[in-house]
């Protein structure tokens, strides 16, 4: 055998290892990736594809936007960009629970409620949360609160809550200083509030509520 046959059978038997290296190796990154599918496991670079994007912060009362609870009357507040003079203030307790209700005037004579509560959470380990709702007359053309389910402009409300409450007030409320308050709260499906409210011995007058976030209640001024 030549010098040069030599040379080139050497090569070629170094080039073919070489491929079958490279054969090999890619079997077993193959069938590793296969393996992994199998059995559930995820790479890192599709768990973090498939990871949501950061959610902006929700905020917090007090510290990012004013807390709905320090309104007072005599305040002027924005709400749904309409600026309401806030005329009275019922202050409400029934079971332990607490909760306030500003009459509103935003100068049309169109007055609103706003009702602020601090809710616990609806499940076990939900931290507390402030509830802001925008309560609108509605008539009902005299209807009374049942007990049962309650249609009203073709919604169906579910009873809720049903009780009566001490209050006592402060500005204009067109209620007394202090007394006892009937009330029945409604909730239909699509999450819509109904609520009844009277005077012992009164009738009854309905609102429509409407949820508000708790950022969304600015205090322009403050009430001397």
């Amino acid at each position: 055998m030549t010098p040069e046959v030599a040379v080139i059978l050497g090569l070629s038997v170094a080039t073919l290892v070489l491929l079958l290296g490279a054969f090999f190796a890619t079997t077993r990154q193959d069938r590793k990736a296969g393996d992994s599918e199998r059995s559930g496991e995820t790479p890192l670079s599709s768990v973090e594809a498939a990871q949501p994007p950061a959610q902006p912060s929700m905020g917090r009362v007090g510290i990012d936007y004013p807390d709905p609870r320090t309104i007072k009357v005599g305040d002027t507040i924005e709400c749904q960009g309409v600026r309401s003079r806030v005329l009275g203030a019922l202050y409400l307790s029934w079971q332990g629970t607490q909760w306030t209700e500003y009459l509103l005037d935003d100068g049309t004579r169109r007055y609103q409620w706003l009702s602020i509560q601090m809710r616990e959470g609806l499940t076990a380990g939900e931290p507390p949360h402030l509830e802001v709702l925008l309560w609108t007359s509605v008539p009902t053309e005299g209807m009374i609160p049942a007990k049962a389910t309650l249609s009203v402009e073709g919604v169906d409300f579910f009873p809720v809550d049903r009780g009566t409450a001490a209050f006592r007030g402060e500005g204009v409320t067109s209620m007394p200083e202090r007394g006892l308050l009937d009330f029945a709260d409604y909730r239909a499906s699509d999450g819509r509030l109904l609520s009844f409210e009277r005077l012992q011995g009164k009738r009854w007058t309905s609102f429509h509520a409407q949820p508000l976030a708790p950022g969304t209640i600015r205090i322009e001024t403050k009430g001397g």
